[in-house]
């Protein structure tokens, strides 16, 4: 069994109308065990980051429970005066998740 070396799994993603995430639907690692779904805010995003949290985008695969499969890592990058979030490799002024469903 490969070793798991993340601590989230973002789901989909909602940007409000300044292309700023308003929240995502993610999982979390509580230990050995992964909780349901659940929504975070993007300023609890971003302290879970800054927390040293290391979150991916990716999907629960069906009927295997705590199984993921994932695909970039989540990062929060500067750029100008402000900090946008990104993950994949689209390099952008406002937040982007590459390849996440829109809520």
């Amino acid at each position: 069994m490969a070793k798991i070396d993340y601590d989230g799994v973002i789901q989909a993603v909602h940007y409000d109308d300044q292309g700023k995430i308003g929240w995502v639907r993610a999982f979390l690692r509580r230990g050995a065990v992964w909780t349901d779904f659940v929504k975070l805010q993007r300023g609890e995003l971003v302290e879970k980051i800054n927390s040293g949290a290391r979150i991916r985008t990716g999907e629960r695969l069906h009927y295997l429970g705590a199984t993921f499969k994932t695909s970039y890592p989540v990062e929060l990058v500067k750029a100008n005066s402000h900090e946008v979030i990104l993950a994949g490799d689209k390099k952008s002024e406002k937040d982007y998740l590459e390849g996440v469903p829109l809520i």
